[in-house]
């Protein structure tokens, strides 16, 4: 069982208008509703490869009552969410279909309390005793501490259990000094966490702050890796058009059963580039469009960067 963590969970609200403009009432073409933050869209892809997934993290209220119903009778895909007395928030995805650019509102989340945070744990450190790989993804909401992934990451390394990180910021800068085994960050977050601009020496510079190994999403360039055992660049075959909402998310899971498949670096990182890049032709976020990843998946070329100097 692979378990994502998603402290934030979300409703994920899409709105698709003609054209959306500043100041001006829009009459809204389509609209989708659905259980989202970046550990649920993980784990939606996760299930969509046959894998079994356990997504865990806070749900509350209305919205989290409909969050719940959402999981319900997916097709390997276990709910252990954690209950808070706040309401989880939603997230508001405004696509433009004259552009194809998206707006998205993102709502702060509920207020945690100490105790509800305790009870996290405590959930966590159960679940870690049946899952091979475990993904912590997201932002926190108010009140659960700001080095909560670098404690999550401890207790997954004292239950041997391999554990990729994605988020950004102080949680990411606390978490990475954790020494999680994959840290997943875009060249933003990259270049917040080690002031530096060049992706090969912020790399470099994330691995020395503790990660075992660094995949970077460098947008148009794909995905760059510095592992123990070499680097690696792997662009996308080809561009593609569409919602991008998802694809991060959609790398991570791609990352992660490579992992727990033991395929090596270059399959990881071929079927993360074809799994982002069939998320952007997907209408939603945590889906992906299945002919073109398996299309793309024997597209993508790895090169080897030692090779490449």
């Amino acid at each position: 069982m692979i378990l994502t963590v998603t402290m934030n969970t979300a409703l994920d609200i899409t709105y698709r208008v003609e054209a959306l403009r500043p100041h001006a009432s829009h009459r809204v073409s389509a609209v989708t509703e659905r259980p989202g933050g970046k550990g649920l869209n993980v784990a939606r892809v996760l299930a969509a490869l046959g894998h079994e997934v356990t997504v865990t993290g806070f749900a509350g209220g209305a919205t989290g009552r409909m969050l719940q119903d959402g999981l319900r009778g997916a097709e390997r895909l276990h709910d252990a969410l954690v209950p808070v007395s706040g309401a989880t928030r939603r997230t508001v995805a405004v696509v433009d279909a004259s552009t194809g650019d998206t707006t998205q509102l993102n709502e702060p989340g509920p207020l945690v309390s100490p105790a509800e945070w305790a009870a996290f744990q405590e959930a966590y450190e159960r679940l870690l005793g049946s899952a091979s790989a475990v993904a912590l993804c997201g932002s926190l909401p108010p009140g659960v501490p700001v080095g909560a992934y670098a404690t999550l990451i401890r207790a997954a390394r004292t239950a041997e259990v391999p554990v990729l990180l994605d988020t950004s910021g102080e949680p990411l800068r606390r978490g990475i000094a954790a020494r999680p085994d994959i840290v997943k960050p875009n060249a933003d977050e990259l270049a917040e966490l080690t002031g530096s601009h060049e992706p090969s020496v912020a790399m470099k510079d994330a691995r020395r702050r503790g990660a075992h190994a660094v995949v970077a999403s460098l947008g148009a360039q794909g995905l760059r890796a510095l592992t123990p055992d070499g680097t690696w660049q792997a662009p996308p075959p080809a561009r593609l058009d569409g919602n991008p909402t998802g694809a991060g998310d959609s790398a991570v899971a791609g990352l992660l059963c490579g992992y727990v498949e033991k395929l090596t670096w270059p399959e990881r990182l071929a079927r993360a580039v074809a799994l982002s890049a069939a998320t952007v032709v997907a209408p939603v976020a945590g889906e992906f469009d299945r002919a073109t990843y398996e299309r793309l998946v024997g597209e993508v070329r790895v090169t080897d960067q030692a090779d490449a100097a």
